[in-house]
């Protein structure tokens, strides 16, 4: 018979073992939401000018769990760790729940957290709090310490005592850090006191990482995010070299979007997470992870060489982070070119004319006594349009005050010194025709770079030959590699490498007044390079090029933003099995799953994600091409449901016969007749999966399911477990693989005194039994598992609200699939098998052995 739950607490310290891990994952999970719903009200109260005057960025939790996941080292016997902008406590309450989930915690943990604002203080408080109780809750002994001082200051002063006691200030065997990003006045006391400690730099963020690594103990296990700006640029050279040389990196994740990790703030910078270690050697390989937000669960990972991440050779010590294989090709295709701009004789320096310095000597339109005056806004299509219809000033008095502005009319390239990744072209460069204008100088403005010769132009031929090079794909590829900011500084262009001379004299030739178009560049360079190198892998431009057409594809279908990424892009690539030298005139319709789809992104386009985050391919691209009809899943076998392991997807026969027609001239009359039929499609579809879905009766009213799977066994459950066990009882809740729910009495549950916001973790069926005044909670077990220690625990939590008692089952189709979960099924919970429906299993230990009456026959 079936127990009440209430009265099943006697064995609880019987189970304690069982469901001790679980209780600890939940406590933290609980933890980190309660400081995250702290983090968004205090992101709220913050006025924005104030969290751009302070650099305050508060830590979202997805970024702070993941941050937290990145230490390896969490079973020493003590743990100190360092929070040196701590704000409300995200990370270290991060930090806390991963120490207590672990499987062998320290014995003692202690924080110490730095913030000096007053407002964000009082949070702090109470998140370190919770983390003191989460700790007592798994036996780690806990204290803390908030430090309402500025931490560049404090730090400098512990590093100065040690090393007046000739002993090392190090206390720290781990640290986490959100810095503050602000830049910092030469003449500041933080730039004094980071200069003490040898270092030098215009932003406060790499003190706060300096000063941070400093503090921390040999072997000592450092966690950052921060902006990408520190891994090249002549402004971070000093950090770089000091931070370099005593931390090892291990790890460096990376965000394909400037908005996603800080959706609240208004971001520009490009941002990484590290990792690293307290220590002079280094590794032999770093892992480099790649994902478009913290919440996105698909990454990209690849290990490669420290040499390859940090040249022991290069001077500048710059940082260079290679996601996948297309990048290290990009890198090797560049590296073919052997020249700087200094084997060139050229050099390249930023416009003369600050406008808002010169604005005196500025004018609307060209006058008497004026010169052009070029901004960016006058590059267009490999040349440069002057005058142009625009807020800008055209043109700047040439006199005696402003010779020192101008340069001579001759021929140069200018290149744009500002742009964003997520603009088409990073590096945007064209052709200055001297030509074009009857002037003896002419201005250039200061968001603007220009290559010159000693101060000279460059003859007309190496001016387009150079303008061809930059503006080509390989070049805007390599650059965005490196690049983390949001400028094209003169610095970055220095170090580029060229072709020769006499490569880039022979490209001048090939171009006229009409400068050629991107495909045509991207030709000419690749012909370059063969003629230079025996190359025999894939052009990863070509590859680069096939995604980005997939990605524009998937633009003109109407696809919300969400799903214009590269993931989405790869994923109709393999539906399509195309290859990137493929035309897409060969694009086939294989039936494949993901685990396939996964496989083929990795063999054809080089990017290897890791294994466990094939869910996060199914639920945000796969579902949504089949709800845009693009796909189909399972049409060798309707029946078969769509979250079985078997499950296989196929482009769909006319969204077939629309892709083989990309990039001809019937594309644009293709894609609209196509627009037009979606919406018949989608009802088709819908139709045929319809007629193989499964009735069931609740209420009086017919119902159906989505065929196979668990539904086969749920609508056992309402038909045959139901009248059975619990007659007369309320059906309020039946899951569905399809629907999410095929049937939902949210009253009911509130009568109850039940308020559940998501369906997320809901049980696939729930009865009111209410002749025993129970709720029944059942579980259909056909590929997720039973009712264990953990998913039990779940259901407490969930359930927690109920006034009344709470029973769980699990449920099997038959008892050899019963077998396989037996060691797994939490006790005081019951199981039924359909196969034999007339009895039900109940996990009792607390009576151990019950002796049956056996009514005897009465014999004659």
């Amino acid at each position: 018979m079936i127990v009440p739950s209430s009265s099943r607490a006697l064995l609880a310290s019987h189970n304690s073992s069982l469901s001790f891990t679980s209780l600890a994952e939940l406590s933290s999970g609980n933890l980190l939401a309660e400081v995250d719903l702290h983090r968004i009200v205090a992101s709220l109260k913050l006025r924005q000018d104030k969290k751009a005057s302070m650099g305050q960025f508060l830590t979202p939790a997805s970024v702070a769990e993941l941050m937290a996941g990145m230490f390896n080292r969490l079973d020493l016997p003590e743990i100190s760790l360092l929070d040196a902008g701590a704000g409300i406590g995200s990370l270290l309450a991060a930090f806390v729940a991963k120490v207590c989930q672990h499987r062998q915690h320290p014995s003692s943990l202690r924080v110490v957290a730095y913030e000096i604002d007053p407002f964000l203080i009082g949070y702090l408080h109470q998140t370190l709090e919770l983390c003191k109780k989460e700790c007592q809750r798994v036996g780690i002994s806990f204290n803390y310490e908030i430090r309402e001082t500025d931490f560049i200051e404090d730090a400098v002063r512990l590093l100065q005592i040690g090393l007046l006691n000739n002993a090392k200030a190090t206390e720290f065997t781990h640290a986490i850090l959100n810095p503050p990003y602000l830049k910092i006045n030469a003449n500041s006391k933080v730039r004094e006191l980071l200069h003490s400690i040898g270092l030098e730099t215009s932003n406060l963020y790499t003190g706060f990482m300096a000063a941070t690594a400093q503090l921390l103990k040999p072997s000592g296990e450092f966690v950052a995010i921060t902006p990408r700006s520190f891994c090249n640029g002549p402004y971070f050279r000093d950090f770089r070299k000091m931070f370099l040389e005593m931390m090892a990196l291990q790890q460096v994740h990376l965000f394909e979007s400037r908005q996603e990790a800080f959706s609240d703030d208004n971001i520009l910078q490009e941002t990484i997470i590290i990792q690293a270690i307290k220590q002079r050697q280094k590794s032999r390989n770093v892992i480099i992870n790649t994902s478009s937000g913290a919440n996105d669960d698909l990454i990209m990972s690849q290990s490669v060489p420290y040499t390859a991440l940090v040249n022991p050779n290069d001077r500048e010590q710059f940082i260079h982070i290679i996601p996948d294989k297309i990048s290290q090709q990009i890198v090797e295709r560049i590296e073919i070119f052997s020249c700087t701009l200094k084997d060139l004789g050229l050099t390249v320096s930023t416009g003369r004319v600050v406008d808002f310095r010169a604005k005196e000597y500025l004018r609307a339109n060209p006058e008497n006594n004026t010169v052009p005056l070029i901004y960016p806004v006058n590059l267009a299509n490999g040349y440069v349009e002057h005058p142009k219809i625009t807020k800008k000033p055209q043109a700047i008095v040439s006199l005696e005050k402003t010779a020192n502005l101008l340069i001579p009319n001759e021929h140069y390239v200018l290149c744009k010194r500002f742009s964003s990744k997520e603009e088409k072209r990073r590096v945007v460069a064209v052709v200055y025709d001297a030509n074009q204008f009857n002037y003896a100088y002419v201005g250039f403005e200061n968001h603007l770079n220009y290559f010159h010769k000693d101060g000279r132009g460059l003859s007309l031929t190496l001016a387009r030959g150079l303008a061809v090079y930059l503006n080509s794909t390989l070049v805007d590829a390599f650059f965005r590699l490196f690049n983390g900011h949001t400028q094209v500084n003169a610095t970055d262009l220095r170090k580029l490498k060229y072709p020769n001379l006499e490569h880039l004299l022979a490209l001048g030739t090939e171009i006229t007044e009409q400068f050629p178009c991107l495909r045509e560049i991207d030709e000419l360079i690749e012909n370059q390079l063969q003629s230079m190198s025996n190359l025999s892998e894939n052009n990863p431009i070509t590859t680069k090029s096939r995604i980005d057409e997939a990605l524009q594809i998937l633009t003109q279908l109407g696809f919300p933003r969400t799903q214009l990424n590269e993931r989405s892009a790869l994923t109709l690539l393999a539906l399509l099995g195309l290859k990137p030298t493929d035309s897409w005139q060969l694009a086939t319709s294989p039936l494949m799953g993901i685990t396939p789809i996964m496989n083929f992104m990795a063999q054809h386009y080089g990017k290897t994600y890791k294994p466990n985050t094939r869910e996060t391919v199914r639920r945000q691209t796969v579902h949504q091409f089949m709800d845009a009809a693009l796909i189909v899943a399972n049409p060798e076998n309707l029946s078969r449901p769509v979250n079985s392991p078997k499950t296989v997807y196929q482009i769909q026969n006319s969204a077939l016969e629309l892709l083989r027609t990309y990039g001809t001239e019937e594309w644009e009359k293709s894609i609209c007749t196509y627009l037009a039929s979606v919406e018949t499609l989608k009802k088709q579809y819908a139709q045929e999966r319809e007629m193989s879905r499964i009735p069931i009766v609740i209420g009086g009213d017919i119902k159906t399911l989505s065929p196979g799977g668990q539904n086969i066994l749920i609508e056992k459950i309402i038909n045959d477990f139901a009248p059975r066990f619990t007659p007369n009882g309320k059906l309020i809740y039946v899951g569905d693989t399809d629907e999410k729910f095929a049937h939902f009495d949210a009253a009911a549950l509130t009568d109850l005194g039940i308020n559940i916001d998501s369906h997320g973790k809901m049980p696939d069926v729930i009865i009111h039994f209410t002749t025993n005044n129970w709720l029944v909670l059942i579980e259909a077990v056909t590929s997720h598992g039973p009712i264990n220690p953990k998913r039990k625990k779940e259901l407490e939590v969930l359930f927690r609200s109920a006034e009344i008692p709470l029973v769980m089952v699990t449920t099997f189709l038959s008892r050899k699939a019963m077998v396989a979960y037996l060691a797994e099924i939490a006790w005081e919970t019951d199981v039924w098998v359909a196969e034999d429906s007339t009895h039900l299993i109940h996990f009792n230990g607390e009576y151990l052995l019950q002796a049956y009456q056996i009514e005897k026959k009465q014999t004659s």
